[in-house]
């Protein structure tokens, strides 16, 4: 399969290297000429980890947007979830067809609708099918400018289409073996662990964040037993959210066994402290060095921010997701409404719980 792969961070980088090593004719793409020189000098991306060792080389690695998608089957799209609306823009602008599917790994919560309705809205005309993983398909960070170090790679990943159906859902699991379809991108967005896994830690240790600049662990140092109370009340308000949308979910250990970052051998899924310690995949992954990380940055914005106007639609009470996104935004000094993912940037402002259901269950 011809495939673009948009995005040159950790993710992008470590899709490149999977792909390529399926056999597929993959366009590397990135806004960043300077992001992208290491890897026109080196020929492709260097990985280690879960996917073994080597050098993954692309067919093209552009900056050039129209000579990334010429030609390709469907575009992956590996960046921070903050960049679906600005990507959806520049496709639509640079001619991408609506008949093409658009993959966002990780699409987190709303990330579809979003792309979805900034799409259309540039076009003034039917977005692509657009299918939504729950998570980034891996751990993984890039170290070296010129390489990707994967140290976990999802078993089973939530996937749903936005449009597209079944067809292109199994599109999609060829490129990413391990993908498991649910019902709807609500029960993709519900089940977007970083928007539950991130925001209590960032939070209650944005102190210590700010004085050692993320000289800790997040996953272990971090994740003490006040942190571990707080994440998982704002995991049952998660699941509240999605059995109101009519959503049976795991909790929030029980899903990371499936992504592979809880080990398998864990029994006691109310211990979130022990399971999420324990991970070997997370466990050496250092803190945020500022308040302008990625956990800061999008898992607010976001995610909680989408969760929020779900759980408004739903007529469900999130105090805790509210307390700690209105916490975010004093000790960050920032409004995460301007640009964020609000209920209008996802085209389900003002609609009822039934007619965003009917909305996301449409062909």
């Amino acid at each position: 399969m011809k495939v673009a792969v948009l995005g040159a961070g950790a993710g992008g980088a470590a899709s490149v290297a999977e792909l390529v090593q399926a056999g597929h004719d993959v366009h590397f793409w990135a806004r960043s000429a300077e992001t992208l020189e290491p890897h026109v000098k080196l020929g492709g991306v260097a990985y280690e980890g879960k996917l073994g060792e080597g050098l993954a080389r692309p067919a093209l690695i552009t900056t050039d947007l129209k000579a990334a998608i010429n030609g390709v089957d469907v575009a992956v799209v590996a960046l921070p979830t903050f960049s679906h609306s600005a990507i959806a823009v520049a496709l639509a602008a640079a001619g991408w067809p609506a008949s093409k599917p658009v993959v966002l790994n990780p699409g987190h919560t709303g990330g579809a609708l979003e792309f979805a309705e900034t799409f259309s809205r540039t076009v003034r005309g039917t977005a692509p099918a657009v299918v939504e993983f729950s998570t980034l398909t891996y751990v993984a960070r890039k170290y070296r400018p010129d390489g990707v170090t994967i140290s976990g790679r999802a078993k089973q990943l939530k996937a749903a289409a936005l449009r597209g159906g079944a067809e292109v859902l199994e599109l999609a699991g060829k490129l990413f073996p391990g993908l498991t379809p649910v019902a709807d991108v609500i029960a993709s967005d519900l089940s977007n662990v970083n928007m539950v896994l991130h925001p209590p830690g960032a939070v209650l240790a944005a102190a210590w964040v700010e004085a050692t600049g993320g000289s800790f662990t997040f996953y272990v140092d971090a994740m003490t037993p006040g942190v571990a109370r707080v994440m998982k009340q704002l995991d049952e308000e998660r699941l509240a959210v999605a059995r109101a949308f009519g959503h049976d979910l795991p909790n929030l250990i029980e899903e990371m066994k499936l992504l592979g970052t809880v080990e398998a051998d864990v029994v006691d899924t109310s211990d979130f402290r022990g399971a999420i310690a324990g991970g070997e995949a997370n466990k050496r992954i250092k803190g945020p060095d500022s308040l302008e990380y990625r956990y800061y940055k999008e898992d607010f914005g976001h995610g909680l921010l989408p969760f929020l106007e779900l759980a408004t639609i739903a007529s469900v009470d999130t105090p805790v997701a509210h307390s700690l996104y209105s916490l975010a935004q004093i000790t960050v000094g920032t409004d995460y409404r301007k640009g964020g993912r609000t209920a209008e940037a996802m085209g389900i402002a003002g609609m009822t719980k039934d007619q965003v259901i009917e909305k996301v269950r449409a062909k």
